[in-house]
């Protein structure tokens, strides 16, 4: 018994000479573990306060600019409405957007005259997106909104503009109403079903609105690339430089094919 009660006491010995001459417990690492969450924590507090502090300045610039952009904005608007089909042709030429546009919607959008997308005061609570038309024998509106409200916890109320469409033009879905006794063709997939959308306008919905997204933040800012068709221009010029690419490492391995034959 004595001379396990020593070897006790000498194993003891050794591991506080391991540990640096300190007897290290489970209970004494676990509170040191604590300590370091808990300040860790703290330093992530404190980033998060900084992050909050800089999302708020820069919305606060964001507002700034879009005071100085608006008068801008305006005259661009002033200069587009002397460009025939300017909107139309810039549609037309986007990738995306162009596959929203019908025939019919073609002819509708022939007497666009303006759009316009505008921040609310508070950028971060929503925006609107704006269709000014000339007098047309579609509809009497001269100007439809279609308007996105932030909500909390991610949540988007979307509201749209009635559409007062003229008698015979009933196109909820941008199709021409048919007279009566005829079969009205379905609906099919075009710009005022996207704008007119009944199952989302006025609703709260967790969406993600792809086209109002691609207007707002693609269309809006330079249209001016898309009715110039730059846009395909440079995804041409991206394709005839991989295209090249593909040759040159082709033509390499056949001058290496045609070496190999000649030194046989």
């Amino acid at each position: 018994m004595v001379a396990d009660k020593g070897k006790k006491q000498k194993s003891e010995v050794v591991e506080e000479e391991i540990n640096g001459g300190e007897h290290i417990d489970g209970e004494h690492i676990d509170g040191e573990l604590v300590l370091s969450i808990e300040k860790l924590q703290e330093i992530q507090d404190e980033l998060e306060k900084i992050n909050e502090e800089a999302s708020e300045k820069v919305l606060e610039v964001e507002q700034k600019y879009n005071e100085i952009r608006k008068p801008v904005y305006d005259k661009r608007n002033d200069t587009i409405k002397s460009i025939p089909d300017f909107w139309l042709t810039a549609f037309m030429s986007h990738p995306a957007l162009s596959e929203l546009l019908t025939e019919e919607d073609q002819k509708i959008f022939k007497y666009l005259n303006n759009l316009e997308v505008e921040d609310f005061k508070d950028v971060k609570s929503g925006y609107s997106i704006s269709f000014i038309f000339r007098s047309n024998p579609y509809f009497e509106d001269s100007k439809i909104t279609k308007t996105f409200n932030f909500l909390d916890e991610g949540v988007t109320k979307i509201i749209s503009t009635p559409i007062k469409w003229k008698e015979g033009m009933g196109i909820p879905n941008g199709i021409t109403e048919k007279k009566k006794g005829s079969k009205r063709s379905h609906a099919e997939e075009s710009f005022f079903t996207w704008f007119n959308n009944s199952e989302h306008k006025g609703d709260l919905y967790e969406i993600h609105d792809e086209v109002a997204d691609i207007i707002k933040d693609d269309l809006w800012p330079n249209p001016l690339t898309y009715f110039n068709n730059e846009a395909d221009e440079e995804k041409l010029e991206m394709d005839d430089d991989e295209d090249d690419e593909e040759k040159g490492s082709d033509g390499s391995e056949e001058d290496e094919e045609e070496e190999d034959d000649d030194e046989e």
